[in-house]
């Protein structure tokens, strides 16, 4: 007897139920869930990376440039940052004293200095340095000092803000300032090098006006 082939795809049939009729039923088919599909996650292309990163670059040159254009501008034709160094204008500034100094008032102003103005200056025999100083006389005016006392015009300067030790008893002068020269002191007159010792400034070397001691914090000031 030869075996007849088996159909090849069998029907599924659940169990009889005990005690039951003898017949097959078929399997509930089965339920599949069908999920939304996601979304594909694109990276994005190594160009596009690239390129945000240059613009980036780009931007934050353009943004230091630019800080430092405007730094340049303010120091050539605005203002200075200065420190002084020495005691030569004690009692009104001190040693280490942090200053802004106006470069404009007498350059793109052209206002000229005027007798007591505290300016930052090239120190003429060496004009590599800057020295802060007072002024005490513009041109035409005649100058001297008497026993410590100076004398602009025979006329004695005010020199009640000088305390007793820092003044000096030296007597020289008199001098007469040609145009476009002035003469600078320190207020501390016993220990200041000045126009006593090297002459009248060209006023090609007054640099600007010390117009705020902004250090230290507690004892800024506006002159």
């Amino acid at each position: 007897m030869s075996a007849s082939a088996l159909p090849a795809v069998l029907p599924a049939y659940s169990p009889i139920e005990p005690d039951g009729p003898h017949e097959l039923r078929p399997a509930p088919e089965p339920q599949i869930a069908i999920l939304p599909a996601q979304p594909a996650a694109v990276e994005p292309a190594a160009g596009q990376t690239l390129a945000r990163v240059v613009e980036e670059l780009v931007a934050w040159f353009k943004t230091l440039l630019s800080a430092a254009v405007y730094a340049t501008l303010i120091v050539t034709f605005g203002f200075q940052v200065a420190r002084v160094e020495g005691q030569s204008m004690a009692p009104t500034l001190q040693d280490q004293d942090r200053l802004i100094v106006n470069k404009a008032v007498y350059g793109s102003l052209g206002h000229d200095p005027q007798v007591g103005d505290i300016v930052m200056l090239l120190y003429p025999n060496d004009p590599d340095k800057s020295f802060v100083k007072r002024i005490v006389a513009e041109p035409g005016d005649t100058i001297r000092g008497v026993d410590g006392r100076v004398y602009r015009n025979d006329v004695p300067l005010p020199d009640d803000f000088i305390p007793e030790e820092y003044r000096d008893h030296t007597t020289w002068g008199p001098e007469v300032l040609r145009e476009g020269y002035y003469w600078v002191m320190g207020d501390h007159r016993n220990n200041s090098s000045d126009s006593r010792s090297w002459g009248a400034v060209p006023k090609k070397y007054i640099i600007g006006k010390v117009q705020i001691r902004w250090w230290p914090l507690g004892q800024s000031k506006v002159f």
